[in-house]
């Protein structure tokens, strides 16, 4: 099965976005969006309905404040969402959104220097008209760019994240479909021992990762828990301190999971609810569950994974416990 007229929307939309000016973007979405669009954003975004909607809130405000943005790709993709019996299909964007930083966003002061903004987008197509989006972006990392960091400590390291070792991660031409099957029986295995952990022990944790994961694996993870190398050091610096620090947890599925060549990801809107116990980001434990979006990506090397970009919608998550990250840190 070819995706490439899939594909072609979406780059025609991203030209469009690129060189287009700021008046321009309702005709832009108009030509290449339905105007039933959903999108869904991290906090203070969170869902929009319709394309003028997504102009106004998001678009708009983010071009004014970022001027000469380029967008530059480290994954594109394509595949038919294996969740969905109607086997709708969705164009997968991952890299950073680079611009100069010369107006306040989101009561971020500006910098006036280059600034990256780290997301991933999935694009549902239908009849060449984009219909859904999930568009999920690393705003705790902007604002450490911009002097101000939003948490205190982290168990990994946070730095501008570079994209996959072996740089094919652009499949602008149609992929071997196969390789695709064998990277969605992968990521299914590594989801299902996600869903059934019972045990924080650590031997059990490092034979659980080793199942699906290369031992050189990297893990990219947000800014507030960051990124870390090998499965020893993963398990040392995410997956363990993460699953002893909740309790109640809930798997509540994916809503897009797709994969080609070597690569494949899914979003949830939310993912997982957790209530915190304590520990976790250096937090106190709470007695509120909160939910979590997420989108993870990952490239598969061999018969296992080697690489997963992690997009944690954290500002959502604490705001749920009552603490508002994003205004208590611009207003420090």
């Amino acid at each position: 099965m070819s995706f490439q007229s899939e594909k072609k929307v979406v780059l025609k939309f991203y030209e469009a976005l690129q060189t287009c000016k700021v008046y321009d973007l309702p005709n832009v979405f108009s030509r290449f969006c339905s105007k039933d669009l959903i999108w869904r954003g991290f906090h203070p975004f969170n869902e929009i309905n319709g394309p003028e909607n997504v102009v106004k809130n998001f678009w708009q405000p983010f071009l004014e404040s970022f001027s000469n943005v380029q967008r530059r790709m480290d994954i594109f993709l394509s595949g038919v969402n294996s969740l969905n019996e109607n086997k709708d299909i969705w164009v997968v964007s991952m890299g950073h959104l680079m611009g100069l930083f010369d107006q306040p966003w989101l009561k971020i002061r500006e910098t006036n220097k280059l600034t990256m903004l780290r997301y991933c987008e999935f694009s549902k197509v239908e009849n060449e008209r984009i219909t859904e989006i999930a568009m999920f972006f690393d705003i705790p990392h902007l604002m450490v760019q911009a002097g101000k960091n939003p948490f205190s400590s982290e168990t990994g390291i946070s730095l501008v994240q570079p994209g996959p070792l072996t740089h094919d991660g652009l499949m602008f031409d149609k992929q071997d479909p196969d390789e695709g099957e064998i990277t969605k029986s992968i990521i299914d295995s590594m989801c299902n021992d996600l869903k059934t952990w019972t045990s924080t022990d650590r031997q059990s944790l490092l034979d659980e990762l080793k199942r699906s994961w290369n031992e050189d694996m990297i893990w990219w993870g947000p800014t507030g828990i960051g990124a870390t190398y090998t499965i020893e050091r993963y398990a040392d610096q995410h997956s363990g301190p993460f699953r002893e620090g909740f309790k109640d947890r809930k798997f509540n599925g994916h809503l897009c999971r797709v994969s080609e060549g070597k690569y494949g990801g899914f979003f949830g809107w939310p993912n997982l609810t957790l209530t915190p116990s304590g520990g976790f980001m250096g937090m106190p434990a709470t007695e509120k569950k909160g939910d979590m979006r997420v989108i993870d990506m990952y490239r598969r090397e061999g018969k296992k994974l080697s690489e997963n970009w992690v997009f944690i919608d954290l500002l959502h998550f604490w705001k749920m416990q009552g603490i508002d990250i994003l205004e208590r840190t611009v207003n420090n």
